[in-house]
């Protein structure tokens, strides 16, 4: 029972962990551009360097985009959420929010995105109450160009000067009113609730960006392939720019699970060190209450190997044994996982997996792999093989003449 219940623990907690990892790969690059460009200041050469970048293997589309933070107000309620200006035109940008917009992946609306026109997240959605058809007010966040205006206004000398500059002033803080046409569900709480689409040129007004934009996003042929694409491009653009793909700025995401599924790996085993010491603690009291009958074997030409393998072979048998049934309940569970977890969270009102903390949607993910399998396997058969060797070694010592004398 205790290589049994280690061995369902410590797959069942490797399993999720797993899961987690790849859920979280699924909706990053169902979301962001395999590979960003930018420069860290605004870019007006952009065409430029995307024709160079087309050209390289593996590169799939190079789309401008511009990104910065936003007041968005409906009813009355605001917040401040990451926007996002891409090209509307055919492409894996807009393929990429076709599919999260869809009934099936729990969006809602079409993609249908122009100068008049938004698309938000269903959580944000949710927190707003915004439905399609809605209008919202989204303000322009170009502060240092107002204070630029006021500031050639307090020094305008005629009435002409200063109407010009309050005029600017007005145009630069004019709130854009937009029609959501769109809600999609990615599956990540952090971009379902915080990311706004526009058109790029919506954006760009709203940045007082002019012709300029604030990267490129590149879309490879495979989001794995992401490193060597982001190599070659950083050949290109130099040190003028820096070039980052998904892993890369997700890249304390994936390091916090690793590092977390390394622990949970490593302190589960502990279970499997307990369960093996129980097994030698149990076997060694076996072997003083057998004393006789190993006597009586090594009495009638038992040899100490011959001895020795059968509590051996008792521990082979107990790891086998755990390690199978371990196997089997951990499958039982992982398949029945969120019916699990949701009946235990009923019964304490809790929620145990929840998207807002985790950042993920879908239920308790798990993924099994052959290597976890065999990695937990092997690590329990042989803890138990190796916590059998005490008591055979003491058994293959038993002196028959003193085994016998009490009998």
């Amino acid at each position: 029972m205790g290589v049994a219940l280690g061995v369902t623990l410590l797959l069942v907690v490797i399993s999720v962990f797993t899961g987690y990892g790849e859920r979280i790969k699924e909706t990053i690059l169902g979301f962001e551009p395999h590979i960003i460009v930018d420069s860290g200041q605004i870019m007006y050469d952009s065409d430029l360097l995307a024709e160079k970048i087309r050209k390289l293997p593996n590169v799939v589309s190079v789309s401008p985009f511009m990104r910065g933070q936003a007041v968005l107000d409906y009813q009355g309620q605001r917040l401040a959420p990451l926007l996002r200006g891409i090209n509307p035109s055919p492409g894996p940008e807009t393929d990429r929010l076709k599919k999260i917009i869809s009934k099936k992946k729990g969006g809602d609306g079409e993609f249908d995105l122009d100068l008049d026109t938004v698309i938000i997240g269903d959580q944000m959605a949710d927190a707003l109450g915004v439905r399609i058809g809605d209008t919202i007010t989204i303000f322009s966040p170009n502060i240092d160009a107002i204070m630029d205006a006021v500031d050639v206004f307090t020094d305008s000398a005629s009435e002409e000067e200063k109407k010009a500059a309050f005029d600017s002033i007005r145009q630069f803080s004019l709130p854009k009113e937009l029609i959501v046409t769109g809600i999609f569900n990615s599956g990540h709480y952090d971009f379902d609730s915080n990311v706004v689409f526009v058109h790029l040129e919506t954006g760009q007004a709203l940045y007082n960006l002019r012709d300029g934009v604030h990267g490129l996003a590149i879309q490879t042929s495979d989001g794995f392939l992401a490193h060597q694409v982001r190599d070659a491009i950083a050949e290109i653009t130099g040190y003028n720019y820096r070039v980052a793909s998904w892993m890369d700025i997700h890249k304390y995401i994936f390091d916090a699970v690793a590092t977390e599924r390394q622990a949970m790996y490593f302190l589960l085993f502990m279970i499997m060190i307990v369960a093996a010491f129980c097994i030698m603690n149990t076997m060694i009291t076996v072997v003083y209450q057998k004393r006789a009958e190993i006597g009586v074997l090594k009495a009638i030409g038992a040899s100490e190997g011959q001895v020795a393998s059968l509590f051996l072979i008792q521990g082979m048998v107990v790891g086998v044994i755990g390690v199978i049934s371990g196997l089997g309940l951990a499958a039982l569970i992982i398949t029945f996982r969120n019916a699990i977890t949701s009946t235990i969270g009923r019964w304490f009102g809790i929620e145990i997996f929840s998207s807002q903390v985790y950042m993920i949607e879908g239920g308790l993910p798990a993924v099994v792999t052959s290597h976890d399998v065999i990695a937990i396997s092997l690590g329990a058969f042989i803890s138990c093989a190796l916590a059998s060797l005490a008591p055979a070694w003491l058994a293959a010592r038993l002196e028959p003449a003193k085994s016998l004398r009490s009998e």
